[in-house]
C-alpha cells in the first residue's frame, strides 16, 4: 500500500480524486479522514495533516519566565513534540500497513520540513519505510499538475527541510531569549509582554527611523501661482518657476499677470508604459495592499484559493513563466470568468503570445497565475477581490503596452511664464484589463501657438514642504525583501505581529510610543538585532543549508554565538533599557488634556474591579474620569473630538479597529446610537443608556 501524505485534509481529498482509477473509498482514523483508491494497480491511501504536526519547544523546566534566567535558553536543548495528536496517531496507524510513502506537502522549506516531520512519525511506526520514500512536487492543485507530479516522483530534499528547521531553531532561541529578557527588564508579563524577534525587531526599527525622520523634519513654506485660462473650457496653468521660496516674489508674479495669456509653444510627446511582470509573492502582496487587503490577509486568502484549485502556489520568487506552462490553456479557462472573459478570448485568438519577464527566474514554482475559472457567487467578496487581481495580472502580462500622449503648453501673461500639461491614454493596452493605479486622463483643450486666452482667475497658493511618507504595508513588504528581512512566507506574519503587539497601528504604519521606545532601546543596547545586516547574513546561511553548502548545526551554533554577544550588551544596560521602554509605555497611556483642568488624562485601572478608565493626573483636586472600552488596545490619536472636545482614541481588537472619543455622552456618539436604534425600530435617547457608559465627575477608584 502506498501512503500519500499532504499538508491539509482537502488537498488529500483532491489528490485522491485526481489520481483514482475508479472509486474513492472514504474512511477515518478516529476523526482524521483518509481516502483509499487504486492507482497504477496499487492500493493508495491519501491523508492530510493540519500543517505542522510537530512543534519546537524548550523542555518543561525552562517554562517559568520569572525563575529561569533568559541566558539559559541560548544553549538549552530544543525538542520536537507532537501538536496534533490525532493526526500523528493516524499517520502511525496507516504507516504500519504501508510499503511506500509519498510526501505531497507544499514544495518549499516549510512544506519540506512538514513532510520530513511526518516521515519521522511514519518511520517510528514502520522503520522499513525508510528506504521507500518519494516526493511529489506540484505548483497547482489541478488534475494536470498533480498527475504530472506523480508521474515524475522525486526524492525528498533533506537539505531544504534542514534549512526550514534551522529557521525554526534560530527564531525560537532568539525570540524566547530576548523576549523574556525584555519582559523581565520591564516587568511586563502575561498578555502585556513585549516581544523581540530576529526579523521583527529590525523591521520595527525601519518603521521607527522613518518616524524619526518625520519628527525631525521642519516644513518650509513656499508659494505657487496658478491661473485659470479659458479656451472654450477652463483649464489650469501654473507659473513656470514652480515653487517660490519668497512670498513677495510670488505676489509680484501674481500681480503681473494680465487679462490674457498667449500660447508660446505647444509640444506633444508619445510614450509607452510597459505591462507588468508576472506575480512573485512580494509583488502580489504589495499589489494586494494597494487595493486595501493587508499582506497577512492576502496571504491567507491566496492559500485558500490555491487549496481550492483557483490559483497556483502563492509562495514563489519566480517572475518568469516556465516554457512548460500552457498559456493558451490558462486563457481558455479564463474565458468563463466574469468581467474578463471577452478580453481573455481576444488574447486567445492572437497568433503568438509574448508574456513579460521579470528579473528573477527560479525552478521551484512558477509565478502566481490563475489555474481555474471561478464563479463570483462561489467566493466571498475578499476572495473574489484577490482572485480577480491574480487573473487580471496574468492577462496584463500577455497584453501590449499602454500608449499615452503628453501635451505640454508654454504660455506668457504680463511677462510671466506659465505652463500647463495633460496626459491622455490613446491606446489602453494592458490597462484595459489591469486598471489598478491607472490615473484619470488630464486632457487639455486643443491649442495653437500665438493663440490668445482669457485669464478668468488667478490665485496664490500657500504651501509647505512635506515630511517623508510613512511605509504602507505593500512598500514595507518590498523593502523587507530588498534588505533580506524574512522570507516570502514569513513577512506578512511579521508585520501582523507588530500590530498585535501594539507596536504600530494604521496603514501606512504609525508606530506607537511603545514601539518607538523599544526600537530606540534595541538600537542603543542591542544594535546587532536592530539592523538588517545580521538577519540578512543568517538568511543567506539558510540558503546555503538548502543548497548543501553548510550544515544546519553550524549555522544554528553561529547564531547562538551572535546571540551571546547581544545578551552580554543587554545585561550591562538593564536599567537604562527599561527606562527607555517605560518612557514610551507611559506616553501611550496619556490620552490627552483634561477638559476641566488641562492636565493629562491617563489610562488607569479600578483597584477592585480591574476595569480601566481615563483619570486626570490632577486627582484628587480634579476628579474627572471617563469610562474606556473594556477590551482591545487603546492608541491615543493626539487630537480632540470636534463635537465635544474630548480626546479621540483608536481601539484595536475584535474584527477591526475603530475610532471614538472617550466621552460616552458625546452628542456625535449619541446621534449615531439613536440613528441605529431608529433603523432597528427601537426607542432612542438617554433612557436607553447604561449607567456604566456615562462619563462622571466622581472618583472611579
Amino acid at each position: 500500500m502506498r501512503l500519500i501524505i499532504s499538508e491539509k485534509a482537502n488537498t488529500a481529498k483532491k489528490i485522491a480524486g485526481f489520481l483514482a482509477e475508479g472509486e474513492v473509498r472514504e474512511g477515518k482514523y478516529r476523526s482524521i479522514p483518509h481516502h483509499t483508491f487504486e492507482w497504477r494497480g496499487d492500493e493508495c491511501v491519501s491523508v492530510g495533516l493540519k500543517g505542522h504536526v510537530l512543534t519546537l519547544e524548550f523542555p518543561e523546566e525552562y517554562s517559568n519566565w520569572q525563575k529561569v534566567e533568559p541566558a539559559e535558553l541560548i544553549d538549552a536543548e530544543v525538542r520536537k513534540t507532537v501538536t496534533e495528536k490525532g493526526v500523528a496517531q493516524a499517520i502511525k496507524s496507516l504507516a504500519k500497513k504501508a510499503d511506500e510513502v509519498i510526501i505531497a506537502t507544499d514544495y518549499d522549506r516549510e512544506g519540506e520540513l512538514i513532510g520530513v516531520d511526518a516521515l519521522s512519525l511514519a518511520f517510528e511506526a514502520n522503520p522499513k519505510l525508510m528506504d521507500h520514500v518519494k516526493r511529489a512536487r506540484f505548483s497547482a492543485l489541478t488534475r494536470g499538475e498533480v498527475t504530472r507530479a506523480f508521474d515524475e516522483l522525486a526524492e525528498v530534499s533533506r537539505e531544504l527541510a534542514a534549512a526550514g528547521e534551522a529557521r525554526q531553531d534560530i527564531d525560537l532561541i532568539w525570540g524566547a531569549t530576548l523576549t523574556r529578557w525584555v519582559s523581565r527588564a520591564t516587568r511586563r508579563y502575561g498578555s502585556s509582554f513585549l516581544s523581540v524577534g530576529r526579523v521583527q525587531s529590525p523591521t520595527l526599527v525601519l518603521i521607527a527611523e522613518r518616524e524619526l525622520e518625520r519628527r525631525r523634519f521642519r516644513p518650509e513654506p513656499y508659494w505657487e501661482v496658478e491661473a485659470g485660462l479659458r479656451a472654450g473650457e477652463v483649464f489650469t496653468a501654473r507659473h513656470a518657476a514652480g515653487r517660490f521660496k519668497e512670498k513677495d516674489r510670488a505676489e509680484a508674479a501674481l500681480k503681473n499677470l494680465a487679462a490674457t495669456a498667449r500660447v508660446v509653444e505647444v509640444r506633444e510627446r508619445s510614450s509607452k508604459r510597459q505591462p507588468p511582470t508576472p506575480f512573485s509573492t512580494t509583488a502580489f502582496l504589495a499589489a494586494a495592499a494597494n487595493i486595501g487587503v493587508s499582506p497577512s490577509r492576502a496571504a491567507r486568502i491566496a492559500e485558500d484559493l490555491y487549496m481550492d484549485g483557483y490559483i497556483s502556489y502563492p509562495r514563489t520568487d519566480n517572475t518568469v513563466y516556465p516554457e512548460s506552462l500552457d498559456l493558451r490553456e490558462v486563457l481558455g479557462n479564463l474565458t468563463r470568468v466574469e468581467g474578463v472573459g471577452e478580453y481573455a478570448g481576444r488574447l486567445l485568438k492572437a497568433k503568438r503570445l509574448s508574456p513579460t519577464r521579470g528579473k528573477r527566474q527560479t525552478t521551484d514554482h512558477p509565478p502566481i497565475y490563475p489555474t481555474g475559472s471561478a464563479l463570483r457567487k462561489a467566493l466571498r467578496d475578499d476572495q473574489w477581490k484577490i482572485y480577480e487581481l491574480v487573473v487580471r495580472r496574468f492577462l496584463a502580462t500577455l497584453s501590449g503596452p499602454a500608449e499615452t500622449k503628453r501635451t505640454t503648453v508654454k504660455l506668457e501673461s504680463g511677462g510671466e511664464p506659465l505652463s500647463a500639461g495633460g496626459t491622455v491614454v490613446v491606446e489602453p493596452g494592458f490597462l484595459a484589463v489591469y486598471p489598478y493605479g491607472r490615473k484619470p486622463d488630464e486632457e487639455l483643450p486643443r491649442l495653437s501657438e500665438g493663440q490668445e486666452l482669457e485669464v478668468v482667475e488667478s490665485r496664490l497658493l500657500d504651501k509647505e514642504t512635506q515630511p517623508p511618507g510613512r511605509y504602507g504595508q505593500g512598500r514595507l513588504i518590498q523593502l523587507m525583501e530588498d534588505l533580506g528581512l524574512g522570507t516570502k512566507a514569513t513577512r506578512p506574519a511579521i508585520i501582523q505581529n507588530l500590530y498585535d503587539r501594539g507596536y504600530v497601528h494604521g496603514d501606512p504604519l504609525v508606530p506607537t510610543e511603545t514601539g518607538m521606545a523599544v526600537a530606540k532601546a534595541l538600537k542603543d543596547y542591542a544594535s546587532e538585532i536592530a539592523t538588517h545586516e545580521m538577519t540578512a547574513r543568517l538568511e543567506k546561511s539558510m540558503d546555503d543549508i538548502s543548497e548543501g553548502k553548510v550544515s544546519k548545526d553550524s549555522v544554528v551554533d553561529d547564531s547562538r554565538e551572535i546571540l551571546r554577544r547581544v545578551y552580554k550588551h543587554l545585561e550591562g544596560s538593564k536599567e537604562a533599557f527599561a527606562g527607555i521602554v517605560w518612557s514610551g509605555i507611559r506616553e501611550d497611556q496619556v490620552l490627552g488634556p483634561c477638559p476641566q483642568c488641562g492636565k493629562n488624562l491617563v489610562i488607569r485601572r479600578n483597584r477592585k474591579s480591574g476595569k480601566r478608565f481615563a483619570g486626570c493626573e490632577g486627582y484628587p483636586e480634579c476628579r474627572v474620569t471617563f469610562s474606556l472600552p473594556p477590551r482591545g488596545d487603546i492608541i491615543p490619536l493626539g487630537r480632540r473630538c470636534e463635537a465635544c472636545g474630548a480626546p479621540e482614541i483608536k481601539v484595536i481588537g475584535g474584527r477591526r479597529p475603530w475610532i471614538t472619543c472617550i466621552n460616552l455622552d458625546c452628542p456625535k456618539r449619541q446621534e449615531r446610537k439613536d440613528g441605529k436604534r431608529e433603523e432597528a425600530g427601537e426607542p432612542s435617547g438617554p433612557s436607553k443608556r447604561r449607567d456604566l457608559e456615562r462619563s462622571t465627575t466622581s472618583k472611579s477608584g
